[in-house]
């Protein structure tokens, strides 16, 4: 897009300073984003943002959910007496009375960049630890969220919804090769009622649907300039009621994988246990004040959980013909499969121990 035209959707945001200078953020794989600089030096620079809406399609809604966890954490912080508020939480700018812009074809928000910050991708035990803080943080600060929040991707961690979506796709047996998976198929339904507890225990009333980032990665925090201190939680898009499980079983399901998804080495696929402690021994620091018996019980569970639940979308996508994740080769989403698979039998081989060391 030109930066004419850029300019011209960021003439609709009421901003302190003038826009001098626009330029790429960052490589995000969902939105487009550009760094605007202001002209005056006692002005802020300001990030813009193109959202997708064809993942997100409440866009309204979307921001519904931002507006109201930002504004809470603000206040809650300011409560606590913090004295960096700017650099604590994200600030969105308005257009018209709404923190979003339509041009006709796409979606834009603006939000206040916060200065001397960094991203941090490598996933250590230190970072590790920080994100399990920030994330439970982040959870335990909105435990008493005054405003109903929706769904910006209905039922994205259902596990039930998985499962009846590869079944669905075994029916169709659109791309013929249901009859070459017979052993991952048998594998996944060996563990399919016992990876829908979740939802088995949410229907009892036995398990609460709490505020979740719902996309926990170690990039998804802003680190001060000197990378050792987390300053807040960002990427909200996916903020949203879940179970807890999103949050910490997501993060460990890539963070503690020796091996990236996509990896044919099976053999080297294996649980990092001290990824795992890190990120549990953060994690229970900020959220083990609110956590329920059942939650912290089940909280094993949900590191296995994700793995088998990205398999089994890797699969369904297999047997539809490779229609929703983006495959370098005819059997990319078969590889994601067995890699994602053999992960979930590491994982469960370690449950016991990861039970101990929770409730120690």
């Amino acid at each position: 897009m030109s930066r004419e035209n850029l300019l011209d959707i960021v003439s609709h945001f009421h901003l302190d300073g003038s826009p001098q200078e626009i330029k790429p953020l960052g490589n995000g794989l969902i939105n487009d984003t550009y760094l605007i600089t202001t002209a005056e030096t006692n002005a802020p620079d300001y990030v813009l943002q193109r959202i997708n809406h064809a993942i997100f399609t409440d866009v309204e809604l979307l921001q519904h959910n931002i507006e109201a966890v930002t504004h809470h954490l603000r206040r809650k912080l300011e409560a606590e007496g913090c004295t960096d508020i700017h650099r604590r939480v994200l600030q969105f700018m308005s257009a018209s009375g709404k923190t979003y812009f339509f041009d006709g074809q796409n979606y834009w928000r603006m939000s206040v960049f916060i200065p001397d910050s960094m991203t941090l991708s490598e996933v250590t035990p230190d970072t590790s630890y920080d994100a399990g803080r920030a994330f439970g943080h982040f959870e335990q600060m909105l435990t008493d969220l005054p405003e109903t929040l929706g769904e910006t991707i209905p039922d994205f961690h259902n596990m039930e919804l998985r499962l009846r979506q590869l079944r669905d796709a075994i029916d169709a047996g659109a791309a013929g090769r249901v009859s070459t998976v017979k052993d991952e198929l048998a594998l996944i339904e060996q563990y399919a009622d016992e990876m829908c507890q979740a939802e088995h225990l949410y229907r009892q009333g036995l398990l609460p649907k709490r505020i979740c980032h719902c996309d926990t990665k170690v990039n998804n925090m802003l680190f001060d300039a000197t990378g050792t201190s987390v300053l807040c939680v960002i990427d909200l898009d996916t903020v949203m009621p879940s179970f807890v499980f999103s949050d910490y079983g997501d993060f460990l399901r890539t963070a503690a994988n020796t091996v990236a998804e996509d990896s044919p080495e099976l053999e080297r696929i294996a649980f990092r246990w001290d990824i795992f402690e890190a990120f549990t021994r953060g994690y229970l620091e900020s959220a083990r004040s609110f956590l329920t018996p059942i939650e912290m019980e089940h909280l094993p569970f949900a590191v296995a959980l994700f793995p088998m639940m990205q398999a089994v979308r890797f699969l369904a996508d297999y047997l539809n013909g490779d229609v929703y994740y983006k495959t370098s080769y005819p059997e990319h989403n078969l590889v994601r499969t067995h890699n994602q698979l053999r992960y979930f039998q590491c994982v469960k081989a370690r449950q016991d121990d990861m039970a101990s060391f929770i409730i120690a």
